[in-house]
């Protein structure tokens, strides 16, 4: 896996006078920068506790969306104005609690007197380590028939089933993505029929150069891109494996899938707000000029072929930003698939964002003998809460073979070959039981019940080798074949149901109670408790028209029953 994603060290500084929180980088920058960038995450999150894991995906993710832009929306509008008023430029985010904002030191000084203000946290890079992955060897290979990876997670047999991710969008935030190459051009969502339309299809979240590219003019793609690009090579040559095929060339395990992307890096060097910013594009998917959000679009699966390690800035000070991230990905019904890593068979290795959260589906590599590849970083998880088991499970990563912008077949090692392998995975168990769609815990489930066991090959008490799951193995190596057919034995899933049951959910105008007697009283209120004027048209419809877009509750106070709604 390429060594992408610096992140920053975020060392809090307790300001005794408001208790808030302030990275010392922040003051030391701005003793010699006139203005530095920041971000500035408030005191208050998101209510998420009424998110049901037995809802659809289209409902957990127009809820979580509808809650969370709900939150940010009311705590960050005071801070908001301060900005204008101070005229700083700034990016309002909704899938955290934060504002990424350039400030200078009489502007942190107005901001550190807001009472809504948790967390100031510097959002610059500060590595100067190269970026390419050591670990990457770039090998010609001719196009196979059939690459070894797909043979040995038995890809071809689902395939011959007739699940090749039909119906299924994977996503990927990376380098980004030569999109119109063939193979790959065909899956991507905004290419339909000939048709091209970007708009909800690609996101990028590189609107300037890093510092630590080599110069400011040299990136061939640009920046703020209304269509897909791939600065770096690394981004395609993963799609590819997740979706890629052509008439004489089997690489992606679901050829048939579409897929979206995100530019989080610029040439390998990212930010914790590009990265922000790609998880809420895929959170509820955008037009072009990043408007118009539309939860309803988000992928199944995202791809995560990138990390931040300890060395390139990151520590447990701020490793709970991007958890949160993730975690309201994986509540909105979507699976965030993360490379382990690729520093090497030592315990513990397992130490970098984002695979070092529990939420993620962190995958190790293995090789053509069957063997973990030595490149794989091994678990467990040391550094933040402690000892807990990644990777998840272990894909085919060491001589992977894939398109780069070039149109080359190149056989690369990393755990970045490894990750997609898994996303396209899920993709296939979806496509052979879309009720599983939404489903994060169930598809991990079977992912890791499928996969063929293995034991580890060095002991990192209190592990042993021959447990499993275990830290360099996981749940095993993942089998396709058997994952499809777990998932389409699991067949439909009851689906729990609340007992004050509404049509639809979401609403435009009105809201129709369906199992409701024509002597119940309702009563409709905002998420503090305010009520709303929403007459009954009948004795089962309420009218919805004039309430705003946002979050509601309809209860039924005598028989103690209620249900929340979203009124777009």
């Amino acid at each position: 896996m390429m060594r992408y994603g610096i992140l920053l060290v975020f060392v809090f500084y307790c300001l005794h006078s408001d208790a808030q929180n302030v990275s010392p980088r922040v003051r030391r920058e701005l003793e010699t920068k006139q203005e530095v960038p920041v971000l500035i995450v408030m005191k208050r999150k998101a209510d998420l506790s009424s998110v049901n894991p037995a809802m659809t995906k289209k409902e957990k993710a127009q809820l979580v969306f509808h809650l969370l832009r709900q939150e940010a929306s009311q705590s960050q509008q005071n801070i908001s104005q301060l900005l204008h008023s101070l005229q700083v430029p700034f990016h309002n985010f909704y899938i955290i609690n934060a504002i990424a904002a350039r400030i200078n030191q009489p502007q942190l000084t107005s901001i550190l007197q807001h009472p809504e203000v948790g967390e100031i946290l510097l959002d610059e890079t500060i590595s100067l380590e190269p970026t390419q992955d050591r670990s990457v060897v770039n090998l010609q290979a001719r196009g196979p028939v059939l690459t070894w990876g797909l043979q040995r997670i038995e890809a071809d047999q689902v395939w011959q089933m007739g699940f090749e991710g039909q119906g299924v969008t994977v996503a990927g935030e990376d380098t980004g993505y030569k999109w119109d190459l063939d193979g790959i051009k065909e899956k991507y969502r905004g290419y339909q029929g000939g048709n091209i339309d970007h708009n909800y299809n690609w996101h990028d979240a590189i609107h300037t150069w890093s510092h630590l590219s080599p110069d400011s003019t040299g990136n061939r793609c640009g920046y703020n891109l209304r269509q897909p690009c791939d600065d770096n090579d690394h981004g395609t040559h993963t799609m590819g494996t997740m979706v890629g095929s052509s008439a004489t060339d089997a690489y992606g395990v679901a050829p048939k899938a579409n897929w979206i992307g995100c530019r989080n890096m610029e040439r390998g060097n990212g930010a914790l707000s590009t990265y922000v910013e790609c998880f809420e594009f895929f959170l509820a998917p955008t037009d072009l000029d990043n408007k118009n959000p539309k939860p309803e679009l988000a992928p199944s699966v995202i791809n995560n072929s990138w990390y931040c390690a300890l060395e390139e800035g990151c520590d447990a000070s701020n490793f709970a930003i991007m958890e949160e991230v993730v975690d309201h990905l994986t509540m909105s019904g979507v699976v965030v698939v993360v490379s382990a890593g690729n520093s090497g068979q030592s315990c513990g290795n397992i130490n970098a964002p984002a695979a070092i959260y529990e939420s993620s589906f962190v995958v190790g590599a293995f090789a053509p003998d069957d063997q973990i590849s030595g490149f794989s970083s091994s678990g467990p998880v040391l550094n933040y809460k402690t000892h807990r088991i990644k990777p998840d499970v272990a894909a085919p990563g060491s001589q992977v073979i894939s398109r780069i912008p070039s149109g080359d077949l190149v056989a690369w090692n990393g755990t970045s070959m490894a990750g997609p392998h898994v996303a396209g995975l899920v993709a296939l168990v979806i496509n052979a039981n879309p009720s599983l769609d939404g489903q994060v815990d169930k598809i991990k489930d079977i992912i890791e019940r499928a996969a063929r066991p293995a034991d580890a090959n060095i002991d990192c008490p209190p592990f042993v080798m021959n447990t499993v799951p275990n830290h360099v193995y996981g749940y095993g190596k993942i089998m396709a074949s058997r994952a499809v057919q777990m998932a389409i034995l699991l067949g439909n899933q009851d689906q729990s149901t609340s007992s004050l049951e509404i049509y639809p959910n979401p609403a435009t105008s009105e809201l129709l109670i369906l199992n409701a007697d024509k002597n119940d009283a309702f009563v409709v209120t905002d998420l503090y408790g305010k009520n709303q004027a929403c007459p009954r048209k009948n004795d089962n419809t309420i009218d919805i028209s004039r309430l705003t877009q946002g979050v509601y509750i309809i209860s039924n106070p005598v028989r103690h029953l209620e249900k929340r709604f979203i009124k777009l």
